[in-house]
């Protein structure tokens, strides 16, 4: 809860002037208000800036304690942290467990290991006694992130559908733009071109038409990544990419693409080229 709005040089100069009131008197000066860092989401909610001064309570209702906002944070690109709505202040350690009377009790600690040390270290931890159990960083990661898990697998089965649709699709519309040609294939068979030119003409026109769709679907994907990325930051507030374009998906759909089009344009042209130039004709 936000009582006043007063600048930083403001608040310092009074502690300031109370102290040395206080000291000539003979009172103990009262203790400096401290500073804590609030969620940037907070800043823009409530108009908080640095400098104001700010109470806190463990509860509402509860006791409170006075600081001063001193730095503003921004969320990580945590995915675990992306739908919570609740506002994160940090504190010095004394502060907090001065506001929630915890004394010499914690929740939770971090211990810094390097990568080679990380399970050593666990074990170590764990063997020193009950109550209290240590965990590396990615098995948490893991454990938070289920949700996006399954959703990961759940888009990957719809990939593969939407692959599987398209190749039948793609082998149809293939099928019936050959067979519209089936004149000029005559014609040409009938001028002496061998059917194995003809087949590999059409096989390099349709990769042609492959790697021109890639390239059209390439950016339309980049397009529109970009614009679901854009809103649903700024629904969430957080600099996690929600679509990402990365080289190896581009280099795997190019190569999928053409694949699908020289296998699509081969099994056209095979149909066409080993049927009799006369029958093309309708004859």
């Amino acid at each position: 809860m936000r009582e006043m709005r007063l600048p930083l040089l403001t608040c310092l100069a009074a502690a300031c002037a109370l102290a040395t009131t206080a000291g000539a008197q003979g009172v103990p000066a009262a203790a400096p208000l401290r500073t804590i860092a609030v969620d940037e989401r907070l800043v823009e909610d409530a108009g908080i800036r640095i400098g104001d001064t700010i109470s806190l309570a463990a509860r509402a209702g509860g006791p409170t304690t006075r600081a001063i906002v001193g730095a503003i944070t921004r969320r990580g690109a945590d995915p675990s942290e992306v739908a919570r709505r609740d506002y994160k202040i940090r504190l010095h350690l004394t502060q907090l467990q001065e506001l929630v009377a915890y004394e010499d009790r914690v929740d939770r600690f971090a211990v810094l290991a390097t990568a080679g040390n990380a399970d050593s270290a666990r074990d170590a931890i764990n063997a020193q006694g009950f109550g209290f159990r240590a965990h590396l960083s990615k098995d948490v990661a893991v454990q938070t992130s289920q949700t996006f898990a399954v959703i990961s697998r759940f888009n990957r089965a719809i990939g593969v559908i939407s692959i599987v649709a398209s190749a039948i699709f793609l082998l149809c519309i293939m099928l019936l733009k050959v067979e519209e040609r089936r004149r000029d294939v005559a014609a040409l068979r009938l001028l002496g071109i061998s059917s194995r030119t003809i087949w590999r003409a059409v096989v390099l026109e349709a990769s042609c038409i492959a790697l021109l769709g890639s390239g059209f679907g390439l950016v339309f994907g980049l397009v529109v990544s970009r614009l679901i990325n854009a809103h649903y930051q700024e629904v969430y507030r957080t600099p996690l990419l929600f679509s990402l374009l990365t080289p190896g998906t581009v280099a795997f759909a190019i190569a999928l693409s053409v694949v699908l089009g020289i296998g699509a344009g081969g099994l056209a042209a095979r149909r066409l080229t080993r049927r009799p130039p006369l029958s093309l004709l309708g004859r």
